[in-house]
């Protein structure tokens, strides 16, 4: 079951900034959507319950080996695809699983995601992510799916 929190962060204010850290540790965050507005920052936090404790179900998915569970080419995309996500929490601030978590991007390397409306049939990921994210993920598999073609390795021989 999704549920929504909202957070109000304003300058200085180390006690909210903790609360909603906090919050989001103790979940299976599927969005955060941010907006500067009056001094501060208004973040909208979709999270989905685990268990009875909350924290549960993250537990179990972060015990999950996606080297065990994928075979080696699927992996492979799985692994560009992480650092792809990497880069991209980087530079907007953001911890990875922010920007999407290894379930969704797992299944994206499942699915070989060719397209943003590939990218939005999939569990967690909304428009906000795919507007910002998507294109950069569709570039990782239109490279990788370009390195593994006949002729991907051909070109200018």
């Amino acid at each position: 079951m999704i549920q929504i929190a909202i957070f109000n962060l304003s300058a200085g204010d180390t006690q909210s900034v903790e609360e909603m850290n906090r919050f989001l540790r103790g979940h299976r965050v599927l969005t955060i959507d941010r907006q500067f507005q009056d001094g501060g920052w208004s973040c909208l936090v979709s999270y989905q319950l685990g268990g009875p404790d909350g924290g549960e179900t993250r537990q179990r998915l972060e015990k999950i080996d996606y080297k065990q569970v994928l075979d080696p080419p699927t992996f492979a995309v799985f692994s560009a695809l992480r650092e792809c996500r990497k880069a991209l929490a980087e530079k907007e601030s953001l911890p990875p699983y922010a920007v999407f978590t290894n379930e969704q991007l797992a299944e994206v390397a499942r699915r070989r995601c060719a397209t943003m409306a590939d990218l939005a049939k999939i569990d967690g990921i909304g428009p906000a992510r795919v507007e910002k994210f998507g294109a950069a993920i569709v570039a990782v598999l239109a490279n990788y799916a370009q390195q593994q073609s006949p002729t991907g390795t051909d070109r200018g021989a």
